[in-house]
């Protein structure tokens, strides 16, 4: 099977997209979304919400309806208004992780 070049660049791409916006094991909702809008930035949907319950808790089917239901209609209004008390810094704090697998709690950031 002959791959082109640029085929492969591809599938190289695609592979480090997927590790780089990847949640860690027990990273907190919050947390992931601070990183990932701090790279990515937010495009009004609730894409890396989606992202972190697809992988992290698949079971939490209403998740991005409650979100909303406390003003997160976005993920970056998600983390003013939801999850509003993380604290003012210069850079991103390492996650102290969930409790259990699939809880949608943010950790304590201790």
């Amino acid at each position: 099977m002959n791959t082109s070049a640029a085929d492969a660049a591809e599938r190289e791409l695609a592979e480090l997209s997927q590790r780089l916006t990847e949640p860690g094991k027990r990273e907190c909702l919050r947390c992931y979304l601070m990183r990932m809008l701090n790279a990515f930035g937010c495009d009004n949907t609730h894409r890396w919400a989606a992202r972190w319950r697809d992988l992290r808790a698949p079971r939490a089917a209403a998740l991005l309806d409650r979100l909303a239901d406390c003003g997160g209609f976005c993920d970056c209004e998600v983390l003013f208004n939801v999850y509003p008390g993380y604290p003012e810094t210069d850079r991103i704090l390492p996650c102290a992780g969930v409790s259990r697998a699939g809880s949608t709690q943010p950790c304590t950031l201790t």
